[in-house]
C-alpha cells in the first residue's frame, strides 16, 4: 500500500466564516421572549427543520452551529416545555433519516436523549394521525415503559379545509389536550409533515377553551425571509426540498399588507389562508397574524457575517445535492424530476458538478486506477478525492486490498500526522487475517471498505505506532469534502458519515453485482 498523496491547493480554504453564531443566538432567543410576551405567556412555537445536528444550515452557512437549536433550548430551558410528534405513517414505513440512516422512530429516541443530556426534559410524544398499526403501539410502549407520557392525535376529517368541523369539539377538541407547565411550549419532530402546526393548534384550540389566550408561532431556518428570493442560500433550500418540490416564493400577504418584500415558501403560502380562518375562529381577528412570514420567529439572516462566503458555500451544497438526488435515482430510490429540478437550479446560478473542487480529482484518479493490470474489480476502477481543511487534495484508488474510500482516508490520515507516504499503516498480515474471515463468511468481496479498515487500524495501534499517531487524527477528517468516481459501498458510506465526511459520488455502480454486502 504504497500512497502518493496528490496534493492541490487552492485560494481560500474550509475555514472561512460567514456566519456570527453567537449574535445569532442572542437575537434568536431574545425573538422567542418577545413573542412569548405578546400572547400573554403561553406560546406554542413548531420548530421546523432539524433541532439536532442540522448540518445543511452549518454547510451553507460557515459559522453556523449545528446544535445552536439545543444551545437556544438550553439558554431557554427554565421557560420551556418540550413535545415531540412523529407521524405514525413513518413508523408503520420505517422512514430513514438520510443524514443518520437511522429511521424516525430511532431518531425521536436520539433527540430525547439530547435534550436530556442538556438537562432539557421532554414533556410528551404526540403519535400525530395515529392508526392501530403494530409497529406504532410497539413506538408508544416502549415510551409508556419508560416514563414518556404519549398523547394519540388522530386524523382530522377534512383537515385541513373543514374549517368548521377542525376548530370544534370533534376536531381539535377530539385530541387529548397535552398537559405543559411553562409559558413556552417547543414542538419539534424527527422531519416534515410529522402534524407539528396541526398539534400546535390543537393545543391553542384547547388553551382557549381553558380561557388562556395562547398563541402560535413558527421558528424555522429556511427559506431565510429577508435575503432576496434568488440568493444561493434560498436556492439551496429549494435544493434540499426537491424531492417534495418545495418552492420559493415573495410571500404575497406580507407584501400586501406591509409593502415589503419577504421571502416564504409555497407551502406555507398555500396554505396561510387556510391557517388565518382557523386562528380567527380560535383567537379572533384582533390576534391573528396577516402573513406567513409574521408567523416566523427566525433571525438567521441578521447574523450572516460575510456574504461572499455564504453565497458561495451554498452553490457547494446545491451541487451536492444534485449528486446526492443523483445517485438516489439510480438506485431507485428517487424520480428524475427530482433531478432535474435542482439541474435547473445549478442552471440558473451557472454552477456545474466539476465545480466541486473534489469531482475532477477523483475522476482522474478512477482513470489511472483502469491503466494498472488487474487493479480493477472485473473491470470496474474507483476513484476518491478528499480535501482537507487546509485545501490540500488527497485521492485514493481501489486495489484488490482496499476499496478507493479506505485507501483515501489512510493517505489523509498520513498527510494530516506527517508520516511517509510509503509507510504502511495496516501490516499486509492485517490485512490478509480480514480477508481470510471475509473468505470465511463467504462474503466474495475481499478488499477491505473504510468501516473494516478504520477497525483494522485500531487494532494495529497496539504494535504499530504510526498507525496509532495517525488514528490521533480522525476527527480532523470532519468537515472535509469527499468524492467517488463510484457509488459507495455500505461500509464506506457509514464510515464516512461517521467521520463526519461530506460524500458526494457519480451515480455509477462499482461491480455487476445487484447484491453487494
Amino acid at each position: 500500500m504504497r500512497a502518493g498523496a496528490r496534493l492541490k491547493t487552492r485560494e481560500t480554504t474550509m475555514n472561512e466564516i460567514g456566519f456570527d453564531n453567537t449574535r445569532y443566538l442572542e437575537e434568536q432567543s431574545a425573538e422567542i421572549l418577545r413573542r412569548a410576551e405578546r400572547f400573554q405567556n403561553k406560546l406554542y412555537i413548531e420548530f421546523g427543520g432539524k433541532l439536532a445536528y442540522d448540518y445543511h444550515a452549518a454547510r451553507i452557512l460557515p459559522g453556523f452551529d449545528p446544535n445552536v437549536k439545543l444551545k437556544l433550548l438550553q439558554r431557554l430551558k427554565d421557560k420551556i416545555d418540550v413535545v415531540i410528534c412523529i407521524y405514525a405513517g413513518d413508523i408503520e414505513r420505517k422512514k430513514i433519516r438520510a443524514d443518520f440512516g437511522i429511521a424516525y422512530d430511532a431518531d425521536t429516541f436520539r433527540i430525547m436523549d439530547n435534550l436530556r443530556s442538556l438537562g432539557i426534559s421532554v414533556k410528551a410524544v404526540v403519535v400525530t394521525r395515529y392508526e392501530d398499526h403494530p409497529a406504532v403501539n410497539n413506538f408508544i410502549t416502549k415510551l409508556e415503559r419508560r416514563n414518556v407520557a404519549v398523547y394519540k392525535h388522530k386524523t382530522i376529517k377534512g383537515y385541513p379545509a373543514d374549517v368548521d368541523l377542525i376548530v370544534s369539539d370533534a376536531g381539535y377538541g377530539a385530541n387529548p389536550y397535552v398537559e405543559t407547565d411553562r409559558p413556552i411550549v417547543i414542538v419539534t419532530g424527527p422531519g416534515p409533515s410529522s402534524g407539528k402546526m396541526a398539534t400546535c393548534l390543537s393545543q391553542v384550540y384547547h388553551e382557549h377553551k381553558r380561557g388562556v389566550a395562547a398563541g402560535y408561532a413558527k421558528f424555522e431556518t429556511f427559506p431565510v425571509w429577508n435575503l432576496p428570493l434568488n440568493h444561493p442560500v434560498n436556492i439551496a433550500y429549494e435544493a434540499a426540498t426537491a424531492d417534495i418540490a418545495d418552492v420559493n416564493m415573495v410571500d404575497p400577504f406580507h407584501l400586501d399588507a406591509y409593502g415589503t418584500t419577504a421571502v416564504n415558501y409555497n407551502r406555507d403560502i398555500e396554505i396561510f389562508p387556510v391557517v388565518r380562518r382557523i386562528m380567527e375562529r380560535i383567537m379572533g381577528e384582533g390576534q391573528v397574524y396577516k402573513s406567513p412570514t409574521d408567523m416566523g420567529v427566525n433571525r438567521v439572516g441578521f447574523a450572516i457575517s460575510d456574504d461572499a462566503v455564504v453565497r458561495e458555500a451554498s452553490k457547494q451544497e446545491i451541487i451536492r445535492r444534485w449528486f446526492r438526488y443523483s445517485a438516489e435515482y439510480a438506485l431507485g430510490a428517487t424520480d428524475l424530476n427530482t433531478v432535474q429540478r435542482v439541474q435547473i437550479l445549478m442552471d440558473n446560478l451557472g454552477i456545474k458538478g466539476e465545480d466541486r473542487p473534489v469531482v475532477i480529482p477523483a475522476r482522474e484518479t478512477a482513470a489511472q486506477a483502469a491503466k494498472i493490470p488487474g487493479h480493477g474489480n472485473e473491470g470496474f476502477y474507483c476513484g476518491a478525492a478528499l480535501q482537507l481543511p487546509d485545501g490540500r487534495m488527497i485521492t485514493g484508488k481501489n486495489s484488490p486490498l482496499l476499496h478507493a474510500a479506505a485507501a483515501c482516508v489512510l493517505k489523509a490520515l498520513k498527510e494530516l500526522a506527517n508520516l511517509p507516504h510509503e509507510l504502511d499503516l495496516l501490516s499486509p498480515d492485517v490485512i490478509d487475517s480480514v480477508a481470510h474471515l471475509k473468505k470465511t463468511l463467504k462474503n466474495p468481496r475481499v478488499s477491505l471498505d473504510l468501516e473494516e479498515t478504520l477497525i483494522a487500524l485500531a487494532v494495529s495501534t497496539t504494535a504499530n505506532p504510526a498507525a496509532k499517531l495517525a488514528l490521533n487524527h480522525l476527527s480532523q477528517l470532519n468537515g472535509c469534502e469527499m468524492h467517488l468516481s463510484h457509488l459507495p459501498a455500505q461500509g464506506d458510506a457509514a464510515g464516512l458519515r461517521k467521520l463526519g465526511v461530506n460524500l458526494t459520488s457519480d451515480p455509477k455502480f462499482a461491480s455487476r453485482d445487484l447484491f453487494v454486502e
